[in-house]
């Protein structure tokens, strides 16, 4: 995986040796914690309910121990209970449970009981989707309904409508009373007799699907009423907790089972989650932090039943999908293939510079590897998943660490590189690149005054898309195929790879389907009467028109609707045409603005304009009203409402900052000249970080963070072993992908040099060192020359055949989409 020279000091050889090292650890860690501490635990079904911890100080963010919850909308939450009733007993802690699990069902449900003297009561709650939430009231849980519903699952009063039915979830919590009423009910030996009562009337199929004893809730005393205060003590509610967790864990030992949730549950984290700042009593807290609880009920019920299909957002108690057939096959593939190229070119230096100067060679090991380890990290339990967390300081601290250090690798060249020279435009892909990764890492997204400038930064690629694409159609008129089979190969390689292996929707990789889309609408622009592209109203016109023509398919919507759902009718393609015209509207008119930047270089360059005694002033002008724009820029999109509101005026007004940026960036020679070393070489490997993020440095296809070291204590360190295990992936992919790109496509032969040699010599040259043509053999009464094999397809690609490699591809393709099994 030895990386292409570069244009750093750092010895090429160190940085692969560190990278490798990384790997290997990472996949010991993963290797060796699931063999240890996993091996009882292989879901995280213990770890949801009994080791977890508040990301945030807000305590909004609770984060089960090494794997993700998720949050559930009425509509998930639906689908999971479907019809079924799910049953609360216990005391006033247990009701304000019961109507916060019934208010994440359906919103239009209460939180609280009305205030009409009934809070001691039985309640009932019937959710949009048909679900049944009931509540009994049995403070001691000493009842014969209560026992009844144990052990033989009484499931509802409404017998004809449930009674056939297996209670969902059967969820039970009480003691506080027997300690403040003490005298009525026994106090600790009566609730100790209860709940040995209780557990050792569970039948072994169970009652419903989920059976919960909730946890004796802590209490602060400090905010206790003296009343309370007298005969409620938190070395008595420890000592039942103790003793809850023997009595229900003697009687039912949890089953190792990779598809099974717990027999009982005993959320020992419900207590780990108060906090003496969100109750007044002492006793009950707030309604959001009792939510979060009904959360991890839901999540230990319905995680695995949840489709296993992307975004897998959920890995609580859940297990992950079997990789289909054509799954298993495309990774074997790649890998057979990849150790076959790598013994071909084994290197008679056994030596590790060796080793790597033979991976170097061989591209299709590299794109293997690094595929069966984002296969690893993403879909299976080899690494950890936890949810992201938004800290201003840590973004601001990375966004300044970052920035040190691409000021301490800039780099002066003794000459003017030109406008926008290509070391530029690395430089500005790779800063703008790690803030769009560090905005993803800490999900920043709901922070409008930093989403607002990343839509830019996204914005400012596909100006750099459009301007780079036009400026080589108008100076090359170069309008081959080759050149598109190429763009589009490289740009989709990699996605249309993970596309198939993860089980994903290319779509969902929003940028290299986006930037394809566009070079695809700059390639038919510009070779449209490309032989007039000489005249400028015909190019500044058909561009116009162009920008109309797209404006009006993207917002009429219908033929969007109607071309996807011709692929899905004939390559089995099932995407979404509302959210795809909306991500492309979002930045609909940035890359006509940067094909007309082009236009406007090229046509000032032509007419030397630069050599008007006018420019010094239009300089100087545009400097000043660039400054002044990013002044504004800012100030106006701070001051949005919201990110909704900043994305109407999105379209319209991403030009002005871009542009601005631009002619700040060039505003002099020594600018031009300058640019950091470490941004550039993250620019070069940019589309690679901006697919591989998704899985191998972000979890849960992108919805999570990849912890390679276990516990949330230690995610600093993780998140820098995974950044460098990261980076050094998509490096070597990059690399890796140009060398496939050949492969398929092949390249443009070079022009030949003119003869040196007289007309005899290069005659008989050629007959000893060249084979003839076939048509000359054919002549000669030589025999039909020899079909190309498969192999030859594949082996020194020329221009010729490349078309029919592709073709092979899309054939595959189309196959693998018809045989995809339909989730």
């Amino acid at each position: 995986m030895l990386a292409t020279k570069t244009r750093y000091t750092l010895n090429p050889s160190f940085s692969h040796l560190v990278g490798i090292a990384v790997i290997l650890v990472s996949l010991s860690l993963g290797v060796g914690r699931r063999l240890v501490f996993d091996w009882f635990d292989p879901l995280h079904c213990n770890a949801l309910i009994n080791r977890g911890s508040w990301l945030d100080s807000d305590k909004k963010i609770w984060q089960p121990d090494g794997c993700m919850l998720h949050q559930y909308s009425p509509e998930a939450a639906g689908k999971c209970l479907g019809s079924r009733q799910t049953i609360f007993i216990g005391d006033s802690v247990t009701r304000r449970l019961f109507y916060q699990f019934a208010h994440l069902l359906d919103p239009t449900l209460p939180t609280a009981p009305k205030d009409d003297g009934l809070k001691h009561a039985n309640h009932s709650l019937h959710t949009t989707s048909g679900a049944l939430v009931s509540f009994y009231w049995d403070p001691f849980l000493n009842s014969s309904h209560t026992l009844n519903t144990v052990s033989k699952g009484i499931a509802s009063q409404n017998q004809s409508t449930y009674g056939s039915k297996q209670p969902a979830m059967l969820t039970l919590g009480g003691g506080l009373w027997n300690l403040r009423y003490s005298d009525l009910s026994g106090g600790l030996p009566a609730w100790e007799a209860n709940i040995e009562n209780l557990a050792q009337s569970v039948p072994s199929e169970g009652t419903a699907d989920n059976i919960v004893f909730l946890p004796v809730e802590e209490i602060i005393t400090s905010k206790l009423s003296p009343e309370r205060a007298k005969t409620m003590h938190s070395s008595d509610i420890d000592a039942m907790n103790s003793d809850l967790y023997h009595r229900i864990y003697a009687s039912h030992p949890v089953v190792i089972h990779p598809k099974a949730n717990l027999p009982i549950a005993l959320p020992l984290v419900f207590n780990q989650m108060l906090d003496p700042s969100y109750t007044q009593d002492g006793i009950h807290f707030a309604d959001a932090l009792i939510r979060t609880q009904a959360n991890i009920l839901l999540n230990l019920h319905c995680n695995e039943k949840l489709p296993k299909h992307f975004p897998m957002d959920a890995t609580c108690c859940r297990s992950y999908p079997n990789p289909g057939l054509l799954q298993i096959l495309i990774i074997v593939a790649l890998i057979g293939l990849g150790i076959y190229q790598l013994w071909n070119s084994r290197p008679e230096d056994r030596s590790f510079t060796g080793w790597s100067s033979a991976i170097e060679a061989s591209p299709v090991f590299v794109m293997g590897v690094a595929i069966l380890l984002i296969f690893l990290a993403d879909r299976t339990g080899l690494w950890l998943k936890e949810q992201k967390l938004f800290s201003a300081a840590t973004f601001g601290f990375l966004c300044l660490l970052t920035l040190g250090a691409g000021i301490m690798t800039l780099k002066s060249s003794d000459k003017d590189l030109g406008f926008l020279n290509r070391e530029q435009t690395d430089e500005w892909k790779g800063w703008m690149q790690v803030a769009i990764l560090i905005y993803h890492y800490l999900g920043a997204s709901k922070i409008s005054g930093i989403y607002n400038p990343i839509r830019v930064l996204v914005a400012a690629y596909l100006f750099m898309s459009g301007y780079g694409h036009a400026t080589f159609y108008l100076k090359k008129a170069d309008f081959g195929l080759l050149r598109v089979a190429q763009v589009l190969v490289r740009l989709n390689l990699l996605t249309v790879i993970l596309a198939y292996t993860m089980d994903t929707d290319y779509l969902s990789y929003y940028f290299a389907p986006l930037v394809s889309l566009w070079y695809m609408i700059i390639y038919v622009t510009l070779a449209a009467g490309s032989r007039f592209n000489d005249r400028l109203a015909f190019v500044v016109g058909k561009m116009l028109l162009s920008a109309a023509l797209v404006t009006l398919f993207f917002h009429t919507l219908w033929p969007l609707e109607a071309l996807f759902e011709i692929l899905a009718r004939i390559f089995q393609i099932q995407w979404s045409a509302k959210e795809w015209a909306f991500r492309v509207k979002l930045d609909l008119w940035i890359v006509y603005v940067g094909m007309f930047a082009a236009l406007a270089v090229i046509k000032i360059q032509e007419l030397r304009l630069t050599d008007s005694p006018r420019w010094y002033m239009i300089h100087k002008a545009a400097i000043i009203a660039s400054a002044l724009i990013m002044a504004w820029f800012f100030v106006f999109e701070v001051n949005q409402e919201s990110k909704f509101t900043y994305n109407y005026w999105h379209p319209y007004i991403s030009c002005l900052p871009v542009l601005a940026f631009v002619v700040l960036r060039n505003a002099n020679a020594t600018l031009r000249s300058i640019n950091s070393q470490i941004f550039a070489f993250v620019g070069r490997c940019s589309l690679e970080t901006f697919i591989i993020q998704y899985h191998l440095w972000l979890a849960a296809d992108t919805k999570g963070v990849l912890l390679v070291l276990p516990g949330t204590q230690w995610r600093p360190l993780n998140f820098m072993v995974t950044s460098v295990m990261f980076v050094y992936i998509s490096n070597q992919v990059a690399h890796a992908t140009g060398a496939l790109v050949t492969t398929v496509c092949g390249q443009k032969p070079k022009p030949t040099a003119l003869p040196t040699t007289t007309p005899a010599e290069a005659s008989s040259n050629q007959n000893s060192a060249q084979p003839r043509r076939w048509v000359d053999r054919l002549a000669d009464g030589a025999a039909t020359p020899r079909q190309a094999t498969f192999s030859k397809l594949w082996e020194k690609p020329a221009e010729t055949n490349y078309m029919t490699r592709l073709a092979i591809i899309g054939g595959i393709m189309w196959t693998f989409n018809l045989l995809w099994p339909k989730s």
